[in-house]
């Protein structure tokens, strides 16, 4: 079945089951600074998960794509991708398992043809694999966190599908016979700041479904990258590379790594994100790199734009489902010529590094520098040794490389440490302030200005906007008098649902690129009349704007061609 279908039908199905679909949220979270990505249905439905009543009701369904960066080493068998999209729905406090089950069978038999005699999810393994939660679980999870007991079905691909490992197969094992398709997780608790689990005021259900793992199964494939989703650019790799998927493991591999990497990459820039060194950006130049170092697999040496021909094919793969791909192809096309020549100096220095050095300075610490300097993944440095007689101690590497993990992780701590996934006081007046940027900004400078992509922490708020010029020192000292001219006269904020087609007509600001339901929420600074500020926001936010503080912009910069960026921080009211 091809995905367009299948994800047309899963969406029916529960819409004729009372279910309003609502739109993907994008890639890159919306105002929460605690994670990089959106990597699971759930995510952008937390606060309506613990109890916050949605516009839309209490029974929803979408696709929502993701991004687990979590997943990247494991990118290259026939079922694991970074870049993906997750069928759910939910149930926010009204139905429970006895409609929940039985439905999903339902979908899975009667919807997609699947065999009964094939699917398990009676099958019961423990805490560790019979939860869910973002953070695994109970003892992982942090306070706050909601997460449940869950139900995994799997598809039995039978014993031919097998590694040959020797050992009693199960559906939770990892030989390749079976794969889990679906999850029913029944989200009623939620962690404590005493370890303990409480009842939520609700029970929900958090039902999520893999798009590439249900139409390999309606294919009869184990191979996720034999459908219509990923042959287009398999299809495109062995044009260029005069290799055949399939018949060397090695060179199979290294197609579906730079096939669902590169994929991703598209996906994140048709949502505003730019390479870069930091954050969401440096998680899409790894992946443009990591393809590319693979691409020596395929002897893809001579000219590494070859990348820039899948950018097409993933376009026309989402071109219903998210035409925003399309949109920006002649864009991202750019994007990646860029990265493939300015990478393509990099590998040489790295290479080069690697000839000088001498066997002796062949060790683990020089693998590591490989990785972290040149972008180097293990697996290509392993090769390189190799061809010298050397070898790389895995363990070791995995020892420097947790240490290095371990400082990251510090460093990071401060950057992404109380967002708004915790409503608390101090985010809620600088999301406010955000508001007040950007409205100030398009009086100020440009009415032209929308913004493409945020940042806030318990510091200070960063701001991404479209500009293609410095904004003088001048502008920004008359953006930061109006924005606390208005914190001065303490305005009202004010919160109202409405028709999304009202919203549109009063002004309110969108986020580009984002798909809105019929209904949405829209925060008002000042009077609905003649208002200072009208965005399409789920908040929160403070009531007044005197709640506020002092507003002072600390920086502006370049965040990439046509991207300019504002950070500032607020001294307390």
């Amino acid at each position: 079945m091809r995905s367009a279908d299948l994800r047309k039908k899963y969406i029916e199905f529960f819409k004729a089951r009372g279910h309003v679909e609502i739109p993907s949220a994008p890639l890159v979270p919306e105002n929460d600074p605690t994670t990089l990505f959106t990597s699971s249905g759930m995510q952008p439905l937390i606060p309506y998960l613990l109890g916050q009543k949605h516009p839309l009701g209490k029974r929803l369904v979408n696709s929502q794509r993701s991004f687990r960066a979590a997943d990247i080493n494991e990118v290259g068998d026939t079922c694991h991708t970074t870049f993906f999209e997750m069928l759910g729905n939910w149930s926010l406090g009204d139905y429970f398992k006895q409609e929940q089950l039985p439905w999903i069978l339902e979908f899975l038999t009667q919807g997609l043809k699947l065999q009964k005699d094939k699917l398990f999810h009676i099958f019961y393994y423990g805490v560790d694999k019979n939860w869910w939660s973002r953070s695994g679980e109970p003892a992982s999870m942090p306070s706050g966190e909601p997460g449940g007991p869950d139900s995994e079905v799997f598809y039995d691909f039978g014993p031919s599908a097998s590694s040959g490992q020797v050992h009693e197969c199960h559906p939770n094992c990892q030989c390749g016979r079976f794969m889990e398709i679906a999850n029913s997780v029944f989200m009623q608790y939620q962690k404590m700041g005493d370890g303990s689990l409480k009842e939520l005021s609700q029970k929900n259900v958090d039902f999520g479904g893999g798009l590439e793992r249900l139409v390999a199964v309606t294919e009869k494939t184990p191979d996720v990258f034999k459908t219509d989703l990923f042959i287009p650019m398999i299809t495109i790799l062995e044009h260029v590379s005069g290799k055949t998927y399939g018949s060397v493991e090695a060179e199979t591999r290294a197609m579906r790594i730079i096939a669902d990497h590169i994929k991703g990459a598209v996906m994140m820039m048709a949502d505003g994100v730019l390479p870069s060194n930091k954050a969401q950006g440096y998680m899409l130049r790894r992946l443009i790199r990591r393809s590319l170092l693979y691409g020596r697999k395929l002897g893809l040496l001579k000219d590494l734009t070859y990348i820039v021909k899948l950018v097409e094919p993933v376009a026309a793969i989402y071109e219903s489902a998210y035409p925003a791909v399309v949109e920006k192809a002649a864009e991202i096309k750019l994007l990646l010529q860029e990265e493939a020549l300015r990478f393509g100096k990099t590998l040489e220095r790295g290479l080069s590094e690697f000839e000088k050095a001498t066997d002796s300075e062949l060790n683990n610490l020089f693998a590591f520098n490989l990785f972290q300097t040149y972008g180097f993944p293990l697996e290509i440095t392993e090769e390189l040794y190799k061809q010298k007689g050397k070898t790389v101690d895995k363990k070791n590497f995995e020892h420097i490389f947790q240490a290095h993990q371990a400082l990251s992780r510090r460093a990071a701590k401060g950057m992404f440490a109380g967002g708004l996934a915790d409503h608390s006081k101090q985010t809620s007046r600088l999301h406010s302030a955000h508001h007040l940027l950007l409205a100030a900004l398009q009086k100020i400078v440009d009415s032209t200005i929308h913004q493409r992509g945020s940042n806030i922490t318990v510091e200070r708020l960063r701001m991404d906007f479209n500009f293609t010029r410095k904004v003088t020192l001048e502008e920004l000292k008359k953006v930061e008098e109006l924005v606390n001219g208005k914190i001065k006269e303490d305005v009202k904020v004010e919160r109202v649902e409405m028709p999304r087609e009202e919203a549109e007509k009063v002004g309110a600001q969108m986020e580009f690129g984002h798909k809105y339901p019929d209904r949405v929420s829209v925060y008002f600074m000042g009077p609905r009349d003649h208002y200072f500020s009208a965005e399409f926001c789920g908040g929160p936010h403070v009531t007044h704007t005197g709640e506020i503080g002092h507003f002072k912009i600390l920086k502006e910069e370049s965040a990439g061609s046509g991207i300019r960026r504002i950070y500032a921080a607020l001294s307390t009211p």
